[in-house]
């Protein structure tokens, strides 16, 4: 884990910056010197809560966003290290290699149906996106059956009433991308 003092020095350019603002012009909006907002950037001064509560009040934004540590910009999710979650007496797995984020909106699931599985889904919010990967899958929608194989991929609001069915006497799988508007 990185010094804190050097992650909010990096926070504390990443707005300034974001905002096109220089150090003299942060200055002013905060009421923090010019040699302290300059030091503080550089990791060298560890600024106290007051002064950093001056930065945010400025900047106007929240004294929280000044620890945030940047998230690695790749993350590989192994299935093998994920708990997976399951329904049908274990006929029916879920596992959720990228949970749901409010900023994103969406979530990544890879399900897995045994064969002669038959799961009826709770309708629900959002949309789903269905992306065969292996072997047969049928969604039922009331009167309305689509036949899925690898390689399709299917769209649906999740508030219809649905079923997954496996009549085939392969496991079935697909990535499942489920994506909530507001």
């Amino acid at each position: 884990m990185e010094e804190i003092q050097h992650i909010i020095g990096n926070n504390l350019m990443k707005f300034r910056k974001q905002r096109g603002f220089s150090l003299d012009h942060v200055s002013e909006l905060t009421g923090v010197s010019k040699a302290m907002l300059a030091q503080i950037e550089k990791g060298k001064s560890s600024p106290t809560v007051t002064t950093l509560w001056k930065i945010a009040n400025g900047l106007n934004i929240s004294f929280s966003e000044f620890i945030k540590e940047d998230k690695p910009d790749v993350r590989k999710v192994h299935i093998g290290d994920l708990n997976a979650i399951t329904d049908d007496e274990e006929q029916y797995r879920v596992y959720p290699f990228f949970p749901y984020h409010p900023e994103k909106k969406f979530e990544i699931y890879i399900v897995t149906l045994e064969s002669g599985c038959v799961h009826e889904a709770k309708t629900h919010l959002g949309e789903e996106y269905l992306l065969m990967k292996e072997g047969e899958l049928t969604i039922k929608f009331q009167d309305e059956e689509h036949l899925l194989s690898s390689g399709d991929a299917l769209n649906f609001m999740g508030n219809l009433s649905h079923s997954y069915m496996n009549t085939s006497a392969q496991p079935a799988s697909f990535f499942l991308l489920m994506y909530y508007s507001e």
